[in-house]
C-alpha cells in the first residue's frame, strides 16, 4: 500500500535520528486499523514493526515481526488470547528504543520497551477495548458472567499504561472514552481513507444510475444490518449488503421475508466495492462507530450517508449536506431521510470526504511525533 507518494512534508521523516518501534495488535486482512498502521509506518519508515501475529489471509510485508503468540493456538482465538496480551507486550523484544509508537484497539498501548525515563511512548488509539470498557457497544464482552474478568482487565489496562507519554485518538468519540476510562487527554487525528481511489472511478462506473440502498461492513450484530433490511423494506427500495461475517445466515433469512430485493455481495474486491458505492442512492449506516472509514469512502463516491447521529458519523457527515443523521431505530423513521439524502449534492459530498486523505493523516501524525517524541 503506497499512501505517501504525494506528501512532501511528511517525507521529511520525523525521528530519523532516533530508534523507533511501531507496534500494532494482530494484523488482519485489510482492516481499518491495519491501514492506519501501514500509513504510520510510511511516516517513520526506519521503525522496527511488531504485531502479535499476522492472520493467515493477511498479505503484508514480511519484515513485520510477530510475537511468540504467533507460534501458539492463541492466534486463532482472540478471546482466549486477550488475558495474555499484556504479558506479551512486556516480553515482545529484548531491544530498547528511543521512541515507541503503538496502534492500539485492545492492549497494544500497554507495550513497554525500555524505561519511561529513557523511552518516549506515544499511543494512537482506535478505541479502548470495546469488549472490556464498553460491552454495551460490543456483545463479545456483554455476558454478565464476564463482569469479574472485565474488572480485572480494566484494572490492568489502567495500571500497565501509566508510562504512555501521549495519546492520540482517531475521533472525538474515542477522545471522550480515553478521558472517561483512563483519565487522560488525547489529540484527535482522524484515520486515513483512500478517497482518491474511490473518487477516481472510471467513467462507466461514475455514469451508472443510482438505484439501490447500500450496506457495507462486517456482518456482526452491532453493525445493525437487520435494521438496514427493515429500512429498505419500509422505503420500498432495493438493498445491497456487502461484506461477510457470522450473521450471514440470519440476515439471509430476514431478507427472504421482506418484499424488496436484497442482494448479498460476499467480500467484494476493492474495485467492486467502489462500483457498489457509485451505484447507490445512499449508504445506510445505523450503527455507533468509533470513526468509520466506510462512510467516508461512500462520500468520496458522491454517495450520501443515512445513519445514527452518534459517534464518528458526527465528525465525518455534514447532516443536511452530505447525509442525514438521526437518532432512531424505527425503520419507518428512515423513509423520508433516505429520499431526502438521495437529492443531496454529490459534489459537496465528495468535497467533504477530502478532509480525510492519507496526506492529511500523515501530516498530523508527523506533527504529533515532532511535538511529543
Amino acid at each position: 500500500m503506497t499512501l505517501l507518494s504525494s506528501t512532501p512534508e511528511a517525507a521529511r521523516r520525523p525521528l530519523a535520528d532516533r530508534s523507533v518501534a511501531l507496534v500494532h495488535e494482530w494484523f488482519g486482512a485489510t482492516g481499518g486499523s491495519e491501514q492506519v498502521f501501514l500509513s504510520m509506518a510510511e511516516v517513520v519508515p526506519h521503525a522496527d514493526r511488531f504485531v502479535l501475529w499476522k492472520d493467515d489471509d493477511a498479505t503484508v510485508d514480511q519484515s513485520i515481526q510477530e510475537s511468540w503468540m504467533a507460534k501458539t493456538p492463541l492466534r486463532r482465538n482472540k478471546a482466549l488470547a486477550l488475558p495474555a496480551m499484556p504479558l506479551t507486550w512486556r516480553t515482545l523484544t529484548r531491544k530498547r528504543y528511543d521512541v515507541v509508537v503503538s496502534s492500539s484497539h485492545a492492549f497494544a498501548h500497554t507495550v513497554k520497551i525500555g524505561s519511561p525515563d529513557r523511552t518516549r511512548h506515544l499511543s494512537y488509539v482506535h478505541s479502548p477495548a470495546r469488549y472490556v470498557w464498553s460491552p454495551e457497544l460490543d456483545q463479545r464482552g456483554a455476558n454478565a458472567l464476564l463482569a469479574p474478568v472485565r474488572a480485572v482487565l480494566r484494572a490492568g489496562d489502567r495500571r500497565l499504561s501509566r508510562h504512555v507519554h501521549s495519546y492520540a485518538a482517531n475521533s472525538r468519540e474515542v477522545q471522550a472514552r480515553i478521558r472517561r476510562y483512563w483519565g487522560r487527554d488525547a489529540r484527535v487525528i482522524n484515520p486515513p481513507v483512500e478517497v482518491d481511489y474511490f473518487g477516481a472511478a472510471p467513467p462507466q462506473v461514475r455514469d451508472q444510475d443510482r438505484r439501490y440502498l447500500l450496506g457495507v461492513g462486517r456482518w456482526i450484530s452491532y453493525k445493525n444490518f437487520d435494521l438496514m433490511i427493515e429500512i429498505a423494506a419500509a422505503a420500498r427500495l432495493p438493498l445491497v449488503i456487502a461484506g461477510g461475517g457470522p450473521e450471514e445466515e440470519n440476515l439471509r433469512r430476514l431478507a427472504a421475508r421482506v418484499d424488496v430485493p436484497v442482494e448479498f455481495e460476499f467480500r467484494p474486491s476493492k474495485e467492486r466495492l467502489r462500483e457498489l458505492y457509485w451505484g447507490a442512492m445512499a449508504l445506510l449506516y445505523p450503527a455507533l462507530e468509533d470513526f468509520g472509514m466506510i462512510p467516508v469512502e461512500a462520500q468520496a463516491c458522491g454517495t450520501p450517508v443515512v445513519g445514527w447521529a452518534r459517534g464518528g458519523l458526527l465528525e465525518t457527515v455534514v447532516t443536511g449536506e452530505t447525509g442525514i443523521l438521526l437518532d432512531a431505530t424505527d425503520p419507518a423513521a428512515y423513509v423520508a431521510p433516505v429520499r431526502r439524502a438521495a437529492r443531496l449534492s454529490p459534489a459537496a459530498t465528495m468535497a467533504n470526504a477530502r478532509r480525510f486523505t492519507p496526506q492529511a493523516f500523515q501530516a498530523n501524525i508527523a506533527a504529533w511525533l515532532a511535538d511529543e517524541a
